[in-house]
């Protein structure tokens, strides 16, 4: 007789190797639509950490950020039928680019709600594309809501920033790369917002059988996915205050997919203040030359709390994305945050 608890555990093991087969096909479609980004190694980091730490440099990926990974994927999984009418989405500014990209490469018109804090220099990005822009008072949720409603009003397909499997299975993509790369990786850390990479990547890495011990960071204003694993459900109420790593700000949808996602493959959790998510702006740029965005310092940060902890292991960080405001870049760069 199979019990509960077995049909549970059945069903779990279905789920990851559909998730794994969906990153491989995932893997497969974008190979000749986005770019394989460096993973490259971090003298000044290992150093701090006694760790062998990688970067892996998704702000070098077409548009700035990794979310061209899932949007790319979501896009060419619809039917002819469904792009023919347009797409909907909404976006704090990675995604709204990720999307605004792939819809022009496919001739697919789009549809883009914002929050009404959206950074400028994301915003400037957006204006370069022929896509439609709607700013929406409140955060990222609020920008969610608003074009979930529109989209249903007008029959058209809604990708999602995180809550689909197919954008969660371009995000997992990264995994990937990171296995072919560091096949004897010990630790990813990446940040968490929606928790679209961090479960794409989590989840492939644990169906593919890897020992990888996965980290998910966030900024210690906005933590709403990790107060939500705590409290055992979504926290709608949960607060989010301005923070640097606005890419991953805000609450999260009501029954997302990510959240089992992350609750069932992200092994430990960290946060970062608005200070060392700066200081680790400074340090990877001084370190590499590269211009990181506030969500990609809390992965840093997150790794340099773990600090001794990781010496002697090999340890990837993902850099989620480059775009950050002139403005913003400044006050880091001469320490005033």
């Amino acid at each position: 007789m199979v019990t509960g608890q077995q049909e549970l555990e059945r069903n779990r093991c279905a789920s990851d190797s559909d998730h794994l087969q969906q990153v491989q096909l995932a893997a497969s479609r974008l190979r000749h639509s986005v770019l394989e980004t460096p993973l490259t190694f971090s003298s000044t980091l290992s150093e701090r950490t006694g760790a062998h730490v990688f970067l892996k440099l998704e702000n070098r990926q077409h548009t700035g950020s990794f979310k061209l990974r899932g949007a790319t994927n979501k896009l060419l999984s619809l039917t002819a039928e469904e792009r023919a009418r347009g797409v909907v989405t909404a976006s704090s500014g990675n995604h709204g680019l990720a999307v605004a990209h792939a819809a022009a490469e496919l001739d697919v018109s789009a549809t883009i709600y914002l929050p009404e804090d959206a950074s400028l220099r994301k915003l400037e990005k957006l204006r370069a594309f022929p896509v439609a822009l709607r700013r929406v008072p409140g955060d990222a949720l609020a920008a969610e809501t608003g074009a979930r409603l529109a989209a249903r009003a007008r029959g058209q397909p809604y990708v999602s920033p995180y809550n689909d499997l197919q954008i969660i299975a371009g995000q997992g993509t990264i995994a990937v790369e990171l296995l072919r790369r560091q096949p004897q990786l010990d630790a990813v850390f990446a940040t968490v917002g929606g928790g679209g990479l961090m479960a794409g990547t989590a989840a492939y890495l644990k169906a593919a059988g890897s020992a990888v011990h996965t980290i998910g960071c966030q900024p210690e204003r906005s933590a709403v996915m990790l107060a939500s694993i705590r409290a055992g459900r979504i926290v709608a109420e949960e607060d989010s205050l301005p923070t640097l790593s606005d890419g991953s700000a805000g609450g999260i949808e009501e029954n997302a997919v990510t959240f089992d996602l992350c609750r069932r493959n992200v092994d430990r959790w960290v946060t970062a203040s608005e200070e060392e998510i700066a200081q680790a702006m400074r340090l990877v740029y001084d370190d590499t030359g590269e211009r990181i965005e506030g969500a990609a310092g809390v992965a840093v940060a997150g790794l340099l709390r773990r600090g001794k902890r990781l010496a002697g292991r090999r340890v990837a960080v993902v850099i989620c994305g480059g775009n950050v405001d002139e403005k913003v870049w400044r006050r880091v760069m001469e320490a005033e945050i």
